[in-house]
């Protein structure tokens, strides 16, 4: 498993993102490379809407599939066991909590449901919902991208571990990334 280590500051942060039930190949293909550059978990779950060797799962996730640590599991119960250790947050439109008002932890884990029915009662119910806002009268945020809001979130209040710069491909340095005295950017209480 790639855990992305933040030397700065001495922390170890695994990122972990579950799809439950995703429907199109292109979203999840597309998620696959968000996995593979942001040093992510990423955890599917069955049925898909679609094969994984589809020519859209490819396109999307182009040749980063090898770059990314995908698990597959054939059901919630089978993903949910593997992806113990931090708080579960189950993203959906319906929550009262925001994006914004969540610190992340450094194993906590990001659920994201099916495009077209996001996620079950039952799984929202064993998580903590969490949802990312939009203007009023849209029913949802595509999948890859409320999985990109989410997921850099996640990694920016840790301070991007193992993020490089494009021009020399070295490290960055964290305490760019986090205001003296904050984690999340935010002033602490």
């Amino acid at each position: 498993m790639y855990a992305a280590t933040n030397s700065i500051l001495g922390r170890s942060i695994v990122i972990t993102v579950v799809l439950v039930y995703p429907q199109i190949g292109g979203n999840t293909g597309a998620v696959i490379r968000l996995a593979a550059n942001l040093g992510f978990v990423l955890h599917l779950v069955e049925p898909f809407g679609f094969e994984l060797s589809e020519a859209r799962v490819k396109r999307a996730g182009l040749d980063y599939r090898e770059l990314a640590d995908v698990r597959q599991h054939a059901d919630w119960a089978a993903a949910a066991h593997a992806t113990t250790g931090g708080t579960r947050f189950a993203f959906t439109a319906h929550a009262d909590r925001q994006l914004h008002e969540i610190d992340f932890g450094e194993s906590d884990v990001l659920v994201f449901g099916c495009e077209s029915d996001g996620l079950s009662d039952a799984i929202v119910a064993s998580c903590e919902p969490v949802r990312i806002p939009m203007m009023p009268g849209n029913r949802s945020i595509n999948l890859a991208n409320a999985v990109a809001i989410a997921a850099y979130e996640a990694w920016r209040q840790h301070g991007f571990p193992g993020a490089c710069t494009a021009i020399d491909n070295q490290p960055l340095p964290a305490e760019s990334f986090i205001p003296s005295g904050t984690r999340t950017g935010r002033a602490q209480s």
